[in-house]
């Protein structure tokens, strides 16, 4: 079958990931119908995950003060056996965002959990082909102070190996969401391989049992597995076809 046309694009930039390796008893209930959990080496991680949103387009038509954001998520990867083979995937716990229309428009096309919070981010130097050090740093404000997570490096940028950890993280290439009649979306997102900068140190600021339930809190309060930030690219994002 053809791909189905391409509802968003955008350019993702300075991805800030934060890698936690989980029970997968904590994720089973939230697996979409049609998937399976996915793991790297028999390890199993959710992604605390911040980046700059720039330049959205839905539909090709940019939204006016709705452009450029910041988003941080909560996210675990699947696969699903499909006919060309198995699709990598993404669920969503919750998604951040600073503005009330997005929030509204994910959960009203997608039924995406995305909360809206006054956020902003911090980047210092912004990471791009000449810089070599820098940090990463995006912040929410819930309950009443700042949260937020950080990543510093200090090395050039590479591109990971095959079977590496930061690449299965970036290149899951489907995103699932659970429908509230039980049923699985599916869609798809296209965008080159990222090249990334390891962390020297990276930190979650969160009251995750608040924000993000007591299921998680166990994984979320340690020290990330691993940390990295993506250099990012233009990202497609293809309309959601029900399984």
């Amino acid at each position: 079958m053809p791909p189905s046309p391409r509802f968003l694009t955008a350019t993702w930039q300075n991805l800030a990931m934060l890698n936690f390796e989980t029970d997968p008893a904590a994720l089973a209930a939230l697996v979409p119908a049609g998937t399976e959990l996915d793991s790297w080496s028999g390890h199993t991680f959710l992604s605390v995950v911040g980046f700059r949103f720039l330049d959205t387009r839905v539909l090709g038509v940019p939204i006016p003060f709705h452009r450029n954001f910041d988003e941080v998520n909560l996210r675990f990867y699947v696969r699903r056996k499909a006919a060309d083979g198995w699709r990598r995937g993404v669920v969503f716990v919750k998604e951040l965002v600073p503005r009330r229309a997005i929030a509204w428009v994910a959960r009203r096309l997608y039924n995406e959990n995305y909360v809206a919070l006054p956020m902003r981010h911090v980047l210092v130097p912004p990471a791009d082909p000449v810089s070599s050090r820098g940090s990463v740093g995006y912040e929410w404000r819930h309950r009443r102070r700042w949260q937020g997570l950080r990543v510093d490096f200090s090395a050039e940028p590479f591109l990971p190996a095959d079977d590496s950890l930061e690449t299965f993280i970036t290149e899951h290439y489907w995103g699932y969401v659970r429908q509230r009649d039980g049923g699985t979306v599916e869609y798809q997102v296209e965008h080159p391989r990222w090249s990334v900068w390891r962390a020297e140190s990276a930190s979650l600021d969160c009251d995750v049992e608040d924000l993000y339930g007591r299921r998680f809190a166990a994984f979320l309060d340690s020290t990330p597995a691993s940390a990295f930030v993506a250099r990012g690219s233009p990202v497609a994002v293809r309309r959601g076809m029900r399984l």
